[in-house]
């Protein structure tokens, strides 16, 4: 079975409860003080993770729009995005939704709503790198209009490994 195959029956079991997680989120810009909480769960999730002073940076310079997921019963974070604008075109830099949070359509929902922001920036075209094993997020961008433009040899470390880069073209409404 692929992972593709697992990750899918995975969503289709997707209990009540998880839905009802999904639909208890609230998606906020990013934060000054949310930094040390992203910066935690950007360490469990990537082997390269950005420092709190790399999302500091990125938060402080105008071209760049982080979302953050909560939790409605209280103000933990569950997941995060964001892109760096240049003209009209935005590179996703950053997605991850917290371990505990998975395989609840977050990154989906945060996905849909950063898009949509960016559009509204004047983005035309967004484009991302992505690790070449990370077949949900792979599955993830695919549903939501990204296309295949090529791959980077070795772009990745700890493990060294291929990104596949993708895009996406906004359609004008």
């Amino acid at each position: 079975m692929t992972e593709n195959n697992r990750m899918e029956q995975g969503a289709a079991r997707m209990t009540e409860k998880n839905r009802m997680r999904r639909e208890q989120i609230r998606l906020d810009v990013m934060q000054l003080s949310d930094i040390p909480e992203v910066a935690a769960i950007e360490r469990q999730t990537f082997s390269q993770p950005w420092t709190e002073k790399g999302f500091r940076d990125a938060l402080e310079q105008g071209d760049s729009l982080y979302l953050v997921a909560r939790m409605e019963d209280g103000n933990e974070i569950a997941g995060y995005c964001g892109f760096q604008q240049g003209l009209d075109e935005a590179e996703l830099l950053n997605v991850a939704v917290r371990s505990d949070f998975r395989e609840n359509g977050i990154g989906c929902v945060m996905l849909r709503l950063l898009l949509k922001l960016g559009r509204g920036r004047g983005v035309h075209r967004f484009v991302l790198e992505v690790r070449k094993s990370n077949a949900a997020a792979l599955h993830l961008y695919e549903k939501l209009g990204f296309v295949v433009e090529g791959v980077r040899k070795n772009f990745y470390e700890k493990p060294t490994e291929d990104a596949v880069i993708m895009s996406r073209q906004v359609r004008e409404k």
